[in-house]
């Protein structure tokens, strides 16, 4: 017998336990008793719930049976009671009063409940086979990083509890004075849905607290299985339920047409048939509307609910509109909504995408909406069950195919040469790969002080390993002193005609550094470069040129590895660590990030300079790299120039280097180093103040600052929404600040 309880709660003068059991077989049934501390039976209330996660790990295959339960019974404080589980002829006896219940609720004990949840042969099978595929060492690092894991602040159910409107911020907006009442109208397409799963997504519109909206439902389950029943109790009670039985199933894009076709609002909102929204969702939806009011197109943060509607988990927490992300992810997905002008000028749900019919809407809106608006809070409860493609990709195989249909149509609409659209790290992830429009020369500019082992061997992978082949490297032999760095230069330009070393022979400022070696550089492209690197995937600049020859895009960044094959850089968030840091620091290449976002294409605030593409009229447009921040921030700094003249900073995965930088190197060691340090550090925040206030809309206020992993904010150490404190730098800025 293995059972489980995962939620304890005690209300008023109630215990109530969430949990589940099974014996070896299928078809075991449990039974309970409940007793008090003389061992005589207490009164009981269960509710058997159907548990597919369960059924899944335990039998390999999901059966139509009730393995959880949900059980209460009264309770008076101070006292102890026992819940007994019987099943094939054991017994579990689990006791409980307050001191028992507030230990289990403890850091330590929650710990030590998910490490025994992971005992399970599913874990060894899923352990076993990430060993066979990528080694001892990547097993070793995803085992610490999932322990460590456990250290987290918050569970998300617990996070979200405490971060939800509460009764009295609820019945605060049923009676705001909004500065806009759009009609908002929900268009649900329905087809056999289960009809308790179609009462909680009614209910939970009937219980916003926006109040000027319809509902607008298509049902396209066949004669005889149809909801009309259910469908007509709903209007009766309340005129802002339409509802059409379609007769047939016309497929997911006609049945959704279907439903549009019946709206009269301003705004169309897209729900699914067997999810909820919660309270506040078309509230802050009228109220984004009322901020923005030329914007066209509106989406939120979502999370998932499970089969039984107890639990809610897997948040995705998702940044500010990020069009080379959409192309990687449909990561828009819920909620989403669109003006009705916008609407009938891109047209309905296309038949042929069914599968991915919603991503080519989205893609086809947001290229035409203008201002589109991302509300950073979950708005959306995502149903998971094993036949959705949110838990279970293999299931909707079409579905995965039909988006990157979906992809390409987009591409051919903006005039974007794509080669070919391929499955990347999983189902539903994407990966692109351009077609390079010419043959420009890319100018690659390394700085270097003696390590000329290191240089000879970023060299070598550039100029012997790498397919693309119209280069020229700039070396800048920056203050070098032994005598073999430049007998190595004499013999590499004698090997490699297309490289040149020229001398700078003032101080060190790195910005000044590469801006000199820009100089000297005739290409189209530049690629900074730092010493220490070493190409792994032959085609990294044209992964990188790919993007970086499209004309909104100024700078394209690498992913780089550690030599351990851990992540150095994925891409840069503002406000990591209080300024800017390095996303997934740490995280092995195999290993799964946040959604998938170090392995997906995406526009960020900023990338590294050690591996750095851009246009060269870019770099001399906004005047290369600024020369007051001589060794932090620099690049960063760039960036942020750049994204100033309305260009994109893309991070590309598949351009992949090692970056042999050490990963305890200390960053200043002496006090004239931390003085530079906090200077450069006021600086930046001087220039940028706007989005080290606002936060980096490439990210999220939900997510932590104080790690590059994408975890949920310490909600007792960093509010949402607020950076960190920077004011002590404020007495390092220099006056005046170019």
């Amino acid at each position: 017998m293995k059972y489980k309880i995962d939620v304890v709660r005690i209300r008023e003068n109630s215990i109530s336990l969430n949990g589940w059991v099974v014996g070896k077989s299928p078809e075991s049934r449990a039974t309970f008793r409940v007793e008090d501390e003389h061992r005589k039976p207490v009164k009981f209330k269960q509710v058997s719930t159907r548990r597919d996660d369960v059924s899944h790990i335990y039998f390999k295959k999901i059966y139509d049976k009730d393995f959880g339960f949900d059980i209460q019974f009264p309770y008076e404080r101070g006292k102890t009671y026992y819940l007994l589980i019987r099943c094939e002829g054991r017994q579990a006896k689990i006791k409980y009063n307050e001191e028992l219940i507030a230990k289990r609720a403890s850091v330590a004990h929650k710990r030590m409940e998910k490490i025994k949840d992971l005992m399970n042969m599913e874990t060894v099978r899923v352990a076993w086979d990430f060993f066979r595929e990528h080694g001892f060492r990547a097993l070793v690092v995803k085992s610490k990083h999932k322990i460590q894991g456990f250290d987290n602040d918050y569970e998300y159910s617990e996070w979200y509890d405490l971060t939800k409107p509460t009764d009295e911020e609820l019945e605060a907006q049923r009676k705001a004075e909004l500065p806009a009442r759009p009609l908002l109208s929900i268009a649900i397409p329905a087809y056999k849905t289960p009809v308790r799963y179609l009462r909680e997504m009614l209910d939970s519109i009937l219980a916003q607290t926006y109040d000027n909206w319809e509902v607008c439902i298509a049902d396209g389950s066949p004669a005889g299985q149809d909801l009309e029943k259910v469908l007509r109790e709903y209007a009766q009670k309340d005129a802002r339920f339409r509802y059409q039985i379609l007769g047939k199933n016309l497929g997911i894009a006609e049945n959704t047409n279907a439903a549009i076709r019946m709206a009269k609002g301003d705004f169309l909102v897209l729900a699914d048939h067997d999810d909820t929204l919660p309270p506040h969702a078309l509230f802050e939806v009228a109220k984004a509307i009322g901020e923005h009011p030329n914007c066209r197109v509106i989406y939120s943060d979502e999370d998932k609910l499970d089969m039984d509607g107890k639990a809610l988990f897997d948040p995705h927490f998702k940044p500010d509109f990020n069009p080379d992300l959409l192309t990687s992810v449909n990561y828009i997905c819920h909620l989403f909504v669109v003006r009705m002008d916008l609407l009938k000028e891109v047209g309905l749900f296309r038949q042929e995408f069914d599968g991915a019919q919603d991503y080519d809407f989205i893609f086809r809106c947001t290229e035409a909406a203008g201002e589109i608006v991302h509300i950073p809070k979950v708005l959306y409860h995502w149903r998971c069950h094993q036949n959705s493609t949110a838990s279970n990709p293999d299931s909707k195989m079409y579905a995965f195919e039909a988006g990157a249909r979906a992809i390409k149509a987009h591409y051919e609409r903006m005039g974007i040469s794509a080669l070919s659209v391929e499955k990347g790290v999983d189902y539903g992830i994407y990966h692109t790969k351009f077609q390079i429009l010419g043959n420009p020369l890319v100018s690659v500019i390394i700085p270097n002080k003696d390590h000329s082992i290191d240089l000879d061997t970023c060299l070598r992978s550039i100029l012997e390993k790498c397919t693309y082949k119209n280069l020229e490297v700039i070396v800048v032999e920056n203050n070098s002193t032994q005598p073999e760095t430049f007998e190595y230069y004499e013999k590499i330009q004698k090997e490699f005609l297309n490289v040149r070393v020229v001398k700078w022979e003032r101080e060190f400022n790195y910005s000044a550094i590469n801006n000199f070696g820009a100089g000297f550089a005739k290409g189209e492209y530049l690629l900074l470069l730092n010493n220490d690197t070493e190409a792994i995937n032959p085609d990294f600049i044209q992964e990188m040129l790919g993007f970086c020859q499209r004309e909104d895009v100024g700078i394209v960044g690498a992913r780089l590895l550690y030599g351990d094959d851990t992540i150095q850089h994925a891409g840069v968030v503002i406000g990591f660590g209080g300024i800017a840091g390095h996303t997934f620091i740490g995280l092995h290449k195999a290993e799964n990030s946040y959604f998938h976002r170090a392995m997906c294409a995406q526009d960020y605030s900023a990338v590294t300079a050690a591996c750095m593409m851009t246009k060269k009229s870019v770099f001399d447009q906004v005047g290369g790299l600024s020369t007051e921040l001589a060794v932090a921030f620099n690049d960063i700094d760039y960036c942020m120039k750049v994204r100033a003249l309305g260009k994109l900073v893309v991070y590309a995965p598949y351009a992949l280097l090692y970056h042999y930088e050490s990963k305890s190197r200390g960053l200043e060691d002496t006090p004239e180093k931390v003085a530079r340090f906090n200077r450069e550090v006021a600086i930046f925040i001087k220039k940028w103040p706007d989005i080290i206030k606002n936060g980096d809309p490439y990210y999220n206020p939900n997510l932590t600052l104080r790690k590059s992993n994408f975890a949920l904010r310490d909600l007792l150490k960093e509010k949402i929404g607020e950076p960190y404190d920077l004011s002590a730098y404020e007495k390092y800025a220099p006056e005046e600040t170019p």
